[in-house]
């Protein structure tokens, strides 16, 4: 059922849609373009010598594989009026059967900050989880200072749930995130 699913949304300025491998060159230039790291949560200006075309088709091949198994759906946010690659949407499944459980995960490249893009790519996943993927709850983990990511979060309509303890190991820790969440209406 999922390899039929067409996994896109086009909203009033954006696409987003699992990535193909025509898409290389503009998402490599848009990575290359990157302002240096603002905060310890921004990517920022990454060594892009490892990324080759070649990389990307692979990388492309196996988020096709992780959508046919229904593990996660890595999406590239694209502008709609230019094809610009602004930043990346991921879904994982967490669990399904009864609980139709899944993961949000969003990243804009830090060039298009400040332009309600983030907002627009989370709401356009989300109805991709409910309405394409079927998903009955979606969580955002966010570490507990990451301000940016839950004025994201709130902006497209999810609600603060609880706070989890020593929930995932970064930055050489275990360390506590909020957890938002959204249901399907």
């Amino acid at each position: 059922m999922l390899r039929t699913l067409k996994l896109e949304e086009i909203t009033e300025r954006l696409v987003v849609r699992p990535y193909l491998t025509n898409d290389y060159q503009n998402w490599y230039k848009q990575y290359l373009n990157c302002d240096p790291a603002r905060n310890k949560y921004d990517e920022g200006k990454i060594d892009m010598s490892d990324y080759t075309s070649v990389w990307f088709d692979e990388m492309v091949n196996k988020n096709q594989q992780l959508i046919e198994k229904d593990e996660a759906y890595i999406l590239g946010v694209f502008r709609k009026e230019d094809g610009v690659h602004v930043g990346v949407v991921d879904l994982s499944t967490l669990m399904r059967n009864e609980f139709q459980w899944g993961r949000i995960g969003y990243t804009i490249l830090n060039p298009y900050w400040g332009k309600g893009y983030g907002r627009e790519a989370v709401k356009a996943a989300l109805k991709i989880a409910f309405i394409q993927l079927g998903y009955h709850r979606i969580e955002a983990h966010i570490s507990m200072d990451n301000t940016a990511s839950i004025k994201l979060a709130e902006s497209a309509g999810m609600e603060f749930e609880c706070v989890r303890r020593a929930f995932i190991f970064e930055f050489g820790e275990w360390t506590d995130h909020l957890v938002y969440f959204c249901n399907a209406t």
